[in-house]
């Protein structure tokens, strides 16, 4: 029996040093509690286990309205950036997404820097063994050494560590990512008290030698110069460092891997956890999509300082040797080096069905989760989720009111909402088609949103709060300047000039983004707008051009807030509600939701459930 110790009094104990928990950490601290943070290694703070990047489709709105609430990536994403791209430039602003191929050392670096020099918060190598709780309270942490950290509330970020196994054919580990231990003494006491736990896998693909690559055979993807960081705090733009480059697999490629398809974990019985859909290995996609002659692999560094290239699009499990085989296959890898084998990994999690839209457990008041031990994959999901822990954990040591975003104000609302409305039985990725209002919650105007809501809770500086209102006051400046209107001859003139169809009235500036003219466009042929940034210009030009939409989305916004309004009390027993089926009455006694919107939405209940709980409120 190893005998206890106090660590230290504190407000908040952070488990793990991931995305999630580096934010959950710094919204403590930077609120004023006394924090602690808990990491198996101070090495694997920060650390990109996957992916060298941050941001992409619908992530990089997550990071905006991260950096929009006050929280960390967003500046280290730009501090740390190789190269920046915005992606689906051809489709409308609501799907436009920036991604930032990321220095995977010095991000590390960067945050383990900023947690260090942040007050409030103390940083420990060790390992959590056992959250001690009293009448149903979080009293503080306990690691497998004995040290005991006391705290009024727990934060559990514990990535993909918990009980991990890497996998790689027919060798399984007992191993965090890229070698980093494990954490193997949490989850039994996390079962005791009271957590639904479930196995998840994800996976990684090979780090190549650059030097072995010949990227001669490959397409270059260079970065853009001209789109603008993801913090608002930022100034200009990001000098793209370093490019990155495009190949395919072939037949050849496909034929190996198929021909060892009983080699492979995921098809030979090894791995029977569930995978991310929306990020296959190259296993699965090869056998799912039998049709598809190739797949594109994008080959990115992995930072300034190393030769290392990952190869985006391989994740794999397969035996080393059938690895080397298929990556030389590809056009460019022919003479590839390994340097780091691609693996599987398994790991627990929980069901988020269990815990309330703050992230607080509800068996245990005090104790929350955050990141992808609450079932979602991604450094920007883990990060959102991190910083809403942090802060209603915050906000509710100092008895203030929890931050709840709802599904019309960002994609972190409808982020937490389905994971404590719907649950997931997969890896849960972000997605703008997951947003049903994402033209009213872009990236572009996520501080618009959000600002004044972390300004409220105190994360928010006020360095950051009066860059805000100095935006605001631009974009709203801009939407003035933008009503100026010119001749019918002039605007005439111009829109022809630009291909678009004439006027025979006067015509505002607006009115010409509207009938498909440019912001830069007008400012070439005209003049610049006065005293505008043009991340305000930017914002503004978008308003105009989609603003009837806008207004539509508002209405429709307006009408489904009615039921968000209308609150469910906690105790309220839903098996002694006549009239409900009896899978409607298990569904809402299980999640226990806060309104009748969040109840419509529950899987299981239907819209004739919906109708008798108006009545039975009545």
């Amino acid at each position: 029996m190893i005998p206890e110790f106090e660590e230290g009094q504190f407000d908040v104990v952070v488990v793990g040093a991931g995305h999630a928990g580096c934010e959950a950490a710094l919204a403590c601290a930077r609120t004023g509690l006394k924090t602690a943070m808990l990491t198996l290694n101070l090495d694997s703070i920060a650390f990109m286990a996957c992916n060298p990047s941050v941001g992409g489709t619908a992530k990089g709105h997550l990071v905006r309205e991260i950096d929009a609430l006050g929280g960390q990536m967003g500046i280290n994403a730009d501090k740390t950036a190789l190269q920046m791209r915005m992606l689906n430039v051809g489709k409308g602003a609501a799907v436009q997404s920036l991604r930032c191929q990321s220095d995977k050392n010095a991000y590390h670096t960067e945050m383990k820097r900023t947690l260090e020099h942040t007050p409030n918060l103390r940083i420990v190598q060790g390992e959590a063994a056992e959250i001690l709780t009293r009448e149903g309270r979080v009293r503080g942490v306990k690691t497998t050494y004995g040290g005991v950290f006391y705290c009024k509330a727990a934060i559990l970020a514990t990535g993909v560590y918990l009980n991990a196994e890497t996998i790689t054919g027919d060798v399984v580990k007992s191993s965090g990512p890229n070698g980093f231990a494990p954490a193997t003494a949490l989850t039994k006491n996390l079962m005791e008290l009271g957590y639904n736990v479930r196995r998840f896998k994800t996976g990684t693909p090979a780090r190549l030698d650059g030097r072995t690559v010949d990227f001669g055979k490959c397409e270059v993807q260079y970065g853009d110069d001209d789109v603008l960081p993801f913090s608002f705090m930022t100034e200009g733009h990001i000098q793209n460092k370093l490019p990155c480059y495009l190949t395919y697999t072939n037949e050849r490629t496909h034929r190996i891997i198929l021909g060892n398809l009983d080699r492979s974990p995921l098809y030979n019985g090894t791995i029977l956890s569930t995978g991310p859909r929306y990020c296959p290995s190259i296993e699965t996609k090869v056998v799912r999509f039998a049709d598809k002659e190739r797949h594109q692999l994008f080959l990115e560094p992995e930072g300034a300082d190393t030769l290392e290239v990952y190869v985006q699009g391989m994740s794999s499990s397969l035996p080393h040797d059938i690895q080397v085989e298929m990556y030389h296959t590809v056009a460019g890898l022919e003479h590839c080096d390994i340097m780091r084998y691609a693996y599987a990994i398994e790991y627990d999690c929980i069901d988020t069905l269990d815990i309330y839209p703050t992230l607080e457990f509800k068996k245990v008041e005090g104790l929350y989760t955050a990141g992808q031990i609450n079932g979602t994959s991604g450094y920007e999901e883990a990060a959102a989720q991190g910083l809403m822990a942090g802060l209603n954990a915050s906000l509710k040591i100092r008895s203030k009111q929890p931050l709840i975003l709802g599904r019309d104000e960002a994609y972190i609302g409808v982020l937490i909402d389905d994971l404590v409305t719907k649950g997931t039985d997969e890896p849960y990725r972000m997605m703008t088609s997951r947003a049903e209002h994402r033209l009213e919650i872009r990236q572009d105007n996520a501080d618009f949103r959000l600002t004044q809501k972390g300004y409220d809770c105190g994360l928010v500086t006020e360095e950051r709060y009066k860059k805000y209102l100095e935006r605001k006051a631009e974009y709203e400046s801009a939407l003035k300047q933008l009503e100026g209107r010119i001749p019918a001859a002039q605007a005439d003139e111009f829109l022809k000039g630009i291909g678009l169809d004439g006027t025979e009235k006067p015509l505002s500036f607006a009115d010409m983004i509207r009938r498909g003219a440019t912001l830069k466009q007008i400012e070439r042929e005209f003049c610049p707008l006065e005293g505008c940034g043009e991340s305000a210009a930017q914002s503004a030009e978008i308003y105009i051009k989609y603003e009837g939409y806008l207004k539509k989305g508002l209405e429709q916004i307006a009408r489904a807030r009615k039921l968000e309004e209308k609150k469910l009390p906690y105790d309220l027993d839903y098996m002694k509600i006549e009239g409900l089926r009896l899978e409607a009455r298990e569904k809402l006694n299980k999640i226990k939701p806060a309104s009748l919107g969040q109840a419509s939405r529950i899987s299981g209940v239907n819209p004739a459930d919906i109708a008798v709980l108006i009545l039975y409120l009545k």
